[in-house]
């Protein structure tokens, strides 16, 4: 009896070591009726691999990775969102746009009261076309709080939530459709 305890015990503490996250494609306005073509490249510039950060108290913070590479997600999510809008992909066209993961992390604060969890997600956008170049900078905050320990859905799903709020201003964005266009 007391064996199956600790063996309970022991499988509670253990946390998970992977976020999978999930980027959905936003609904996205039509933006081109021209097929016009654009090259689409997304590359990741974070400084370290983990999405999530467990901040205890005195103890060494927990990091948590992502079960797949951030970057090819949001470029798979960026090539249908501007497939969709009306442009044809091509990795030769004149049209290039570089997405920059620069940021994506959720510190979790946990207390004895609860969680507080802080997402911020930032992807910089460089735009080129053969005479000109724009550069936009897109971020997406939330905070979450509960009165225990933070579970991996609930952040996967705010994670999640976020990148496809971005991902929906990036696509959607007039300004940078209307250079795109130029």
């Amino acid at each position: 009896m007391l064996t199956a305890a600790f063996t309970l015990s022991g499988c509670a503490n253990q946390m998970p070591s992977h976020i999978a996250l999930d980027p959905q494609l936003p609904l996205v306005q039509p933006q081109t009726l021209s097929l016009q073509e654009l090259a689409i490249e997304t590359i990741d510039t974070r400084a370290a691999n983990f999405i999530v950060r467990f901040n205890n108290e005195g103890d060494a913070a927990k990091l948590i990775s992502p079960s797949e590479a951030p970057r090819r997600q949001m470029d798979e999510v960026f090539r249908k969102g501007f497939t969709k809008a009306g442009y044809q992909i091509d990795p030769s066209a004149v049209q290039h746009i570089q997405f920059q993961l620069e940021q994506l992390l959720t510190d979790v604060n946990e207390s004895t009261f609860g969680f507080e969890a802080k997402s911020n997600i930032i992807i910089n956008v460089i735009a080129k076309n053969s005479t000109q170049e724009l550069t936009k900078r897109y971020t997406a905050r939330g905070t979450l709080k509960g009165p225990f320990n933070a579970d991996f859905a609930t952040l996967e799903l705010e994670i999640n939530k976020l990148l496809g709020q971005l991902s929906s201003d990036i696509v959607n964005d007039p300004e940078l459709n209307q250079f795109i266009q130029q």
